[in-house]
């Protein structure tokens, strides 16, 4: 066997259970089912006199907060939600992502300067379902890690 040392050992792998997001006070957003955040890339594309190979340079990159939660109550999200339509302009609002480690040791992510983008729930119905809600966000501000997961 040519890895002995077993880095990505699945007594170490993490589930949903150990994960959690927070707004920008700490209260936890305990109504969250799942959240997602993802890095789009935006690259230009280029092709240099005299070459057949099209390559690409970085340009932007944008990253989206995805945040689904359990229709419990009317929470932080949906009411935020509700004000910006009324408002007719996006809150600024503040997420930090949270993966504990089974060592201690935990993964921290702030995303700042957030405001929805796209579609978001107001009220999504299905019967014999649990109701939930997803909301959109686009991330204008820097993401920093705070803290890295370690085994």
């Amino acid at each position: 066997m040519l890895n002995t040392r077993a880095a990505t050992d699945a007594r170490h792998s993490r589930a949903g259970k150990d994960a959690m997001i927070y707004d920008e006070k700490g209260n936890a957003l305990a109504q969250a089912e799942s959240f997602t955040t993802n890095a789009s890339f935006n690259n230009n594309n280029y092709t240099p006199l005299g070459q057949n190979r099209e390559l690409e340079v970085n340009n932007t990159v944008g990253v989206k907060v995805n945040i689904t939660e359990i229709v419990v109550l009317d929470g932080f999200l949906f009411n935020k939600l509700m004000g910006a339509i009324a408002a007719g302009e996006s809150p600024v609002m503040t997420f930090t992502g949270v993966i504990e480690g089974r060592n201690g040791s935990q993964e921290r992510v702030v995303y700042r300067e957030c405001i929805f983008s796209g579609d978001s729930d107001i009220q999504n119905v299905s019967t014999g379902d649990v109701l939930k809600r997803a909301f959109a966000l686009h991330c204008n501000g820097k993401i920093d890690n705070k803290k890295k997961l370690t085994i």
